[in-house]
């Protein structure tokens, strides 16, 4: 199954439930309005459009996700690469890295999902 797509200012909104889930939709709520200035009916109307999308679902007021944040991220990274870089990986990495300023740690860390990679073993 596809991730479905999740815009900037839902993404916002997931990053909360997904640190608090299960939760009740009155302190979601709450939430919101605390760390995203929203209204409580702005609230109420992004979980309606989101279990409408099978983004989550929303049962006697009880919020949870079905699509958790790693499966968005990989997602958003997918499209990234795909649209912008032909879908070569290489590519996207390159372009990052020539831009970004790596740490000691972070090589060693991407050295180690690599050499994991050529071991057959899982990320």
């Amino acid at each position: 199954m596809e991730t479905p797509k999740i815009f900037e200012s839902e993404y916002r909104f997931c990053l909360i439930l997904w640190e608090h889930e299960p939760i009740k939709s009155p302190l979601l709520a709450k939430l919101c309005a605390e760390q995203l200035g929203w209204k409580t009916s702005t609230t109420y109307t992004v979980i309606k459009r989101l279990s409408d999308r099978g983004i989550l679902k929303n049962e006697n007021t009880v919020v949870t996700s079905l699509v958790s944040k790693d499966e968005v991220q990989a997602s958003e990274i997918d499209e990234l690469v795909e649209k912008k870089f032909e879908g070569s990986l290489p590519a996207f990495i390159a372009a990052f890295t020539k831009h970004q300023k790596l740490s000691g740690k972070e090589i060693d860390e991407i050295q180690r999902m690599i050499d994991r990679m050529r071991e057959g073993g899982a990320e």
